[in-house]
């Protein structure tokens, strides 16, 4: 394969970032900063605590703590990070491999209830390839987790697709189904923008569980009985069934490396999300480590398709 091969090689930011917001579930302030890092680290966050590091936890489905509502890593001195998908979906979503995610509080910043803050402030620095070539996750044989009515399966695959169907009873909602097969362009043009939503006859319940309480119109689409409460209405058609298409990037992010597979969800979500990374893994026939082509010259990354990669994987 010659040097011209695009995205063979792993990638991190140009330049640090740092983000301040509010965690939607416990509604404290967050500071937040992306910090690049060398070839094979991975995505790891780094917690503060007045200023030191207390804890390192790998972005890895083996460190799940939680998934009620988010998704919740740690590690096992009790320290956690949650809702790490939207910001994971972004990383993944634009082909970052490696990074240092620092962070002084149990949760992600909620931002706009969406990836697209995250997006932005890494168009704003750019991004860096590395010299080692890129690792990826190849999927052998399908795997199939099933909890009632809803299900999910990963299936061997030349690039990396997603196939997400959701079903609520709301007419506001009802059956939505999109599939894409997934890129840097197709996350940041189709995906990257959509808003996590809730009903609003579910908010004080979630109070009194102590969640959703930096939850509001500017990060949520509200939904009450027969309408979107939020004034400028939906960023995208089916914006709802997006939105789980994003959080479904940022779970599967939780793999360790960029998956070579088809994804397939109904009624999906962060549980069936990780229980099929956990059926995957749960036996070493079922996927293998692949590398992409090695190059000659390092040279900034640029857009491309995860398909066009795995056609020369080895």
């Amino acid at each position: 394969m010659s040097n011209r091969f695009i995205g063979a090689r792993q990638t991190t930011l140009a330049r640090e970032i740092h983000l301040t917001g509010t965690g939607v579930h416990s509604g404290a302030p967050v500071s937040l900063t992306l910090h690049p890092a060398e070839a094979d680290t991975g995505l790891r966050f780094l917690v503060t605590k007045r200023g030191r590091v207390v804890a390192e936890i790998p972005a890895d489905v083996a460190y799940v703590k939680n998934l009620t509502l988010c998704t919740v890593i740690g590690d096992d001195a009790g320290v956690t990070v949650g809702t790490v998908e939207h910001l994971l979906a972004a990383l993944r979503g634009l082909s970052i491999d490696n990074l240092y995610i620092e962070i002084d509080s149990k949760e992600v910043p909620i931002m706009d209830g969406s990836s697209a803050v995250f997006v932005d402030a890494i168009d704003r620095v750019g991004i860096r390839e590395l010299s080692e070539p890129r690792k990826y996750i190849k999927v052998l044989k399908p795997v199939r987790v099933d909890e009632g009515e809803c299900w999910g399966e990963l299936a061997p695959h030349t690039g990396f697709s997603l196939d997400v169907e959701i079903d609520f009873a709301t007419p506001v909602i009802g059956r939505q189904r999109l599939q894409f097969e997934m890129s840097p362009g197709v996350f940041r043009h189709e995906l990257s923008k959509a808003r996590t939503f809730g009903f609003m006859s579910d908010v004080e319940k979630l109070w009194k569980a102590g969640l959703a309480l930096g939850a509001d119109l500017t990060n949520t689409v509200a939904l009450g009985e027969d309408k979107v409460m939020n004034r400028e209405g939906l960023r995208y058609p089916q914006e709802f069934v997006r939105h789980k298409m994003l959080d479904a990037v940022g779970d599967l992010a939780l793999a360790g490396s960029p998956l070579l597979g088809a994804y397939r969800s109904y009624k999906g979500g962060h549980k069936i999300n990780s229980m099929v990374l956990q059926a995957l893994f749960a036996d070493a026939s079922n996927w293998a480590i692949v590398h992409a082509p090695k190059t000659r010259t390092a040279r900034p990354a640029l857009p491309m398709s995860i398909g066009a990669v795995a056609a020369g994987a080895e």
